[in-house]
């Protein structure tokens, strides 16, 4: 069982920035960051695989960057230029069989974290 705690979330205006961070209880090679706004589907916004060069949904390519800290099993997402349209509830997600990337049947989740801008 892997245990995963989001923080870092807020409120900012337009073209601010946030880092978030999520803390694990264990290591997991593939982590991502999802997002989920009111009324919406729950997205992937990018995601890491030791090993492998990361992946970034093309809504967040040159704004976000996701980053982790292996040996303290921490993953973060540097958040900049945000938008109105970023503003949702975002995830901390791990897995550990399967493809790592968008799709949403990750095995681990944590509880979220709000993200929102104004305009």
């Amino acid at each position: 069982q892997v245990q995963l705690m989001e923080s870092g979330g807020g409120s900012v205006q337009a073209g601010g920035s946030l880092r978030l961070t999520c803390a694990a209880s264990r290591y997991i090679s593939c982590m991502a960051w999802f997002r989920q706004a009111p009324g919406q589907e729950r997205e992937g916004v990018a995601r890491t695989i030791s090993g492998g060069a990361p992946v970034y949904a093309d809504s967040v390519k040159g704004r976000f960057t996701i980053s982790r800290n292996i040996d303290e099993n921490m993953l973060y997402l540097e958040m900049n230029d945000l938008k109105p349209g970023d503003t949702a509830m975002y995830y901390c997600a791990a897995r550990t069989q399967g493809i790592c990337g968008f799709r949403t049947d990750y095995t681990h989740w944590g509880q979220g974290t709000q993200v929102t801008v104004s305009s």
